[in-house]
């Protein structure tokens, strides 16, 4: 059989003609001579009835916090509702199909409640309706531990339940579905000049993710990666081709094609901090930091000081705790940090170079900079940060 997955998310079975459009998707691939194993998340977004944030409102408001377990019994609701209306909607166009539970597709997790984390699959259901020619319609975001406690696998869960099944499976590929033509070179609600990327690596998407863009949750590139089959984003409103990420990108993309850059991602509300060293104190501060459970981000050290930055949300936690040690410390709020991302900067010699050099031309002053091999990125102003893109945009020809 030529498995594929194909994941819907909330937006595409919002509404009866975005779920038209769906039963279309799904017949397309039959009409292929394709086996899809469909997997869809809650409808909607918050505000419709089922959709996850909805729900948790209702009970919070209602009867007050959730216990874990609770929790978890509660969100499935809206994927499970969500798979047996996609299911019903197959049969009435004339393609068998039946609604799984994640556990009932065979996602075994452990008995972490909220974020579970996978243990094994057992999709021997999915495989037998396969086989009888049934179409498989998954509840996502959830799954089962070995003594049959309901789970979920943290916000993002149905693309990595996609994943979870395409790797159990041995799909050939995995197509997340959503309301965008595919993954692109920079948010386009802060850059006009932002392009459709049509094929990535796997490392690559880490890093967008990493740095801040909105793209599909690592964990669901994790189990593709580690079983080597195709991720497919696509737009469930249009034929676009959409953006493969893949491990090796040349089959997808001519060489011409290829850039040094393939991407600029960026993460507002950066602080940053300059602490200045304390002899007395009993510890030192980076310690301290960990054990209060601060993250760092941007990080340099010098014999004297050290500069690095935080998020804006922890800003307060941390002046505490460096009052409280009688640390002396200088703070820079309303930053931003901007990260060109690209594997084949690798050994390319000047990459840094350009960059300071465009920013510095276009007035956006360099605060701080960190590198690895596939990335740069650049501590800025917040207010800069459309400015700084596009600039990045034009001196990568992105």
């Amino acid at each position: 059989m030529h498995i594929i997955v194909q994941k819907f998310g909330g937006t595409s079975v919002a509404t009866p003609e975005s779920r038209n459009k769906v039963v279309e998707k799904i017949k397309a691939a039959k009409l292929e001579g394709e086996e899809p194993v469909v997997v869809v998340s809650a409808i909607g977004r918050k505000g419709s009835p089922y959709a996850t944030d909805t729900l948790i409102d209702f009970v919070t408001e209602t009867a007050g916090e959730m216990s874990d377990h609770a929790y978890d019994l509660l969100l499935s609701c809206g994927e499970i509702i969500s798979a047996v209306t996609m299911a019903t909607l197959l049969n009435e166009a004339g393609i068998k199909a039946r609604a799984f539970t994640g556990g009932q597709a065979g996602i075994i997790t452990d008995s972490y409640h909220k974020k579970a984390d996978l243990l094994c699959t057992k999709p021997d259901q999915l495989l037998a309706a396969l086989e009888a020619g049934v179409t498989p319609v998954v509840a996502g975001f959830q799954g089962v531990t070995m003594d049959g406690e309901m789970t979920t696998i943290g916000r993002g869960g149905s693309d990595t339940s996609a994943s979870i099944l395409g790797m159990a499976l041995k799909a050939e590929r995995i197509e997340i579905y959503t309301d965008v033509d595919g993954i692109m070179t920079a948010d386009p609600n802060v850059c006009d000049k932002a392009k459709i990327i049509p094929a990535i690596s796997y490392n690559e998407v880490f890093q967008m993710a990493d740095s801040g863009a909105k793209v599909i949750h690592p964990r669901a590139v994790e189990y593709a990666k580690r079983a080597n089959i195709p991720l497919l984003i696509k737009n469930t409103f249009s034929d676009e081709v959409g953006t493969y990420i893949v491990q090796n990108i040349i089959p997808y993309e001519s060489e011409a094609n290829h850039k040094v850059i393939t991407s600029v991602a960026h993460r507002n509300g950066r602080v940053q901090f300059t602490i200045h060293e304390n002899i007395l104190a009993e510890e030192d501060i980076l310690s301290r930091m960990a054990t209060a459970d601060i993250s760092i981000d941007l990080i340099n050290i010098f014999p004297n000081y050290k500069v690095f930055t935080i998020d804006c949300s922890e800003q307060n936690k941390l002046e505490n705790l460096l009052m409280q040690q009688g640390y002396k410390y200088d703070l820079l709020e309303d930053c931003a940090k901007v990260t060109a991302i690209g594997e084949r900067m690798t050994g390319v010699p000047g990459v840094m170079s350009r960059i300071i050099k465009a920013l510095t031309k276009a007035q956006i002053e360099v605060l701080q900079t960190a590198d690895s091999l596939t990335t740069i990125s650049c501590l800025i102003r917040e207010s800069m940060v459309s400015k700084a893109i596009d600039v990045l945009h034009d001196e990568f020809n992105l």
